[in-house]
């Protein structure tokens, strides 16, 4: 049996496993120590919950990843050489998941946890990796590295930042992700790149596992769990590396892939979309990009009157839906990449436009 046959699935399974026995740990763990979220104006929830799910994230990736390759070394099957950058990289994640981690522990402010993000999203160029080629979207095709360095260190602010901010209600960071990475899984596995299928999978171990917990525990039970921002954070840190490796035109790593960045980032529009809208909203309120409200799309669908399940039905049906309708027009009817981001955003613009007003007339029914 082929590597690519079975590694993945083995190290989803390890990943799984290793999160399925340490959750409930974490569980005792914050009940033990009080590290709970509280409820307030903002939130949707109504009791205690514990915050530190996303902690298992990164050991459940290492000890996945790692199983697989020390098979492949035992076996002889040849171990893909680390570089110089896998290391930056290592400690880009690290710097990274210790920011989530302080801030679910004691707090942090937003403009100290920004400028962290900021530093961990330099280390994406420093190791080589950016945005070269837009693969004619806007017309565009290879830009040079004056661009497209920051160009990537903002892509990956976005990522980051519009995962964190999206994981408002149960579920909904993590299942975006978990179709992000399925796709992923697919693209890259197609690619026969097996290093990142690994990533892939293993993230999907624990990321799955993480989800039972938070979609189906209990709060009076002890059972239930947040991922916080050490999880949040790390999803879109991953996330972002992924776009950027997918996206980047390298031969001598992976073969061509045209349109290779807009179909990365179509498999994250909701969330990218979403934070884009939500923080020009607040520019032109006068309003500070990290000021609280409630005005994100799962804000929109609970006032609009849809309940926190139905929301995040409706909200990952999007995601899915998008991606069906981007890839349909762009493999099977040719239609230029440019032109599917521009019916992008008139009908998610129409979207949002009828929550808000369904929202507006809810509360005048109210009221």
């Amino acid at each position: 049996m082929q590597p690519f046959l079975y590694l993945p699935l083995l190290s989803f399974l390890v990943s799984g496993l290793f999160a399925l026995i340490v959750m409930p740990w974490l569980l005792r763990l914050c009940k033990a120590k009080g590290l709970y979220d509280l409820p307030d104006d903002r939130k949707v929830h109504h009791n205690n919950i514990p915050r530190l799910g996303g902690a298992v994230f990164v050991p459940a990736i290492l000890l996945g990843m790692s199983v697989s390759v020390y098979l492949l070394w035992s076996v002889d099957q040849g171990v893909p050489a680390f570089q110089p950058s896998t290391f930056v990289m290592a400690a880009g994640v690290f710097v990274i998941y210790l920011i989530g981690l302080l801030d679910d522990l004691m707090g942090l402010p937003a403009t100290l946890k920004f400028a962290v993000q900021f530093v961990a999203a330099l280390f994406l160029p420093f190791c080589g990796l950016y945005v070269n080629n837009f693969y004619g979207l806007f017309g565009l095709y290879e830009v040079p590295v004056w661009v497209g360095y920051p160009l990537t260190i903002f892509l990956c602010l976005l990522i980051v930042n519009s995962v964190n901010l999206i994981d408002g209600i149960d579920g909904l960071a993590s299942g975006l992700s978990v179709i992000a990475l399925v796709a992923f899984s697919v693209l890259f596995g197609r690619l026969d790149v097996l290093m990142y299928t690994l990533l892939t999978a293993s993230l999907l171990g624990a990321l799955l596992v993480f989800m039972y917990f938070n979609l189906f525990g209990r709060a009076e039970r002890g059972t239930k769990i947040f991922m916080g921002d050490t999880g949040s954070l790390v999803l879109g840190y991953a996330l972002a590396y992924l776009v950027m490796k997918y996206a980047m035109t390298n031969n001598a790593l992976l073969p061509p892939r045209p349109h290779a960045l807009f179909v990365a980032c179509t498999l994250l529009l909701i969330p990218i979309f979403d934070l884009v809208r939500v923080a020009f909203t607040r520019l032109l309120q006068g309003k500070g990009i990290f000021s609280p409200d409630k005005t994100h799309i799962h804000h929109l669908f609970l006032a609009a009157g849809f309940g926190m399940h139905a929301a995040l039905g409706c909200i990952l049906g999007l995601q899915v839906a998008f991606v069906a309708f981007n890839f349909l027009l762009l493999y099977c009817f040719s239609v230029p990449s440019t032109l599917i981001l521009c019916l992008d955003i008139l009908l998610f613009g129409g979207i949002v436009r009828a929550l808000l007003v369904k929202g507006r007339r809810r509360d005048l029914q109210q009221g």
